[in-house]
């Protein structure tokens, strides 16, 4: 596909800062896009319709799914999540850059058809931190909590999979990294060669 447009998959173990990092990122960079998408949880408070998330039922969602909308789909505590393909392609072509929130499953499925996607991986301090913050909120019984955390591990299990690694331990610092790295990538030799090809060669010695 040509495109000028860069695919950045972000994904970390819940309770890591992923929302966070990513809230930054967009609050800072203007030329990045969230895309938004479809599940069949129910919307939380202040979730809006169309903004956090595309709310369906599981018959639409599994509708969508069979007709090959999504671009990648997993279950995630017993709700479907799904990104739309036909959108993705849409905005790259325009050349904006994407930004997809989905779990490594989710990645692994988005290199299939975008193999030049860019994953950055998220990670706390250490696995004690996010068990900490569970026991905190003081919602979960013991069993939960042993369940999420080995749901935890077996995520991270995946990190080398990814092109980056953050390790949000200091808050500035690892949105600075997750800034710096879509900076990064917009700027490869590849990427200008393709966007800014008409200026480059006009540069060359046989422009």
């Amino acid at each position: 596909m040509n495109s000028t447009g860069n695919i950045f998959v972000v994904t970390a173990p819940s309770g890591a800062g992923k929302t966070t990092l990513v809230a930054a990122l967009l609050a800072a960079d203007k030329q990045i896009q969230l895309s938004v998408s479809y599940t069949t949880r129910a919307p939380r408070d202040g979730e809006i319709p169309g903004v956090h998330y595309h709310f369906v039922d599981r018959a639409s969602f599994d509708q969508l799914k069979a007709r090959g909308d999504f671009l990648e789909s997993a279950e995630v505590y017993g709700n479907g999540y799904a990104t739309s393909e036909r959108w993705i392609r849409e905005q790259l072509s325009t050349g904006r850059d994407i930004l997809l929130e989905i779990d490594w499953q989710g990645a692994q499925q988005v290199r299939k058809v975008f193999p030049e996607a860019v994953g950055i991986f998220i990670l706390p301090p250490s696995v004690e931190t996010l068990e900490e913050r569970l026991r905190r909120r003081g919602k979960d019984s013991e069993e939960v909590i042993q369940n999420r955390m080995a749901i935890v591990r077996s995520e991270i299990d995946h990190v080398a999979e990814f092109d980056y690694v953050i390790i949000n331990e200091e808050l500035d610092l690892a949105i600075h990294d997750l800034i710096s790295i879509v900076r990064a990538e917009r700027v490869r030799t590849k990427k200008q060669l393709q966007k800014r090809a008409t200026q480059i060669t006009a540069m060359k010695s046989n422009g």
